[in-house]
């Protein structure tokens, strides 16, 4: 189970880069959505834009502590 990264002498949670990569991924997700026009099927679109990452960066999250 990997607890830290070491990345140049800094020691960095393993979450950290797993918020980078689930940031980038949600920002496609949403362009995804955004061509697709789901937001009008939402009741708040902020509220399912938060849902949405939350979700992806929980399961990166898990996987990594799998």
């Amino acid at each position: 189970m990997p607890v830290e990264i070491v990345l140049f002498g800094a020691v960095l949670p393993t979450l950290l880069p797993i918020f980078g990569l689930s940031v980038i991924l949600y920002l496609i997700v949403d362009k995804w959505t955004g061509c697709w026009d789901l937001d009008r099927w939402v009741w708040h679109p902020a509220l399912f834009r938060l849902a949405l990452f939350v979700c992806v960066f929980a399961l990166l999250g898990l996987e990594v502590y799998k």
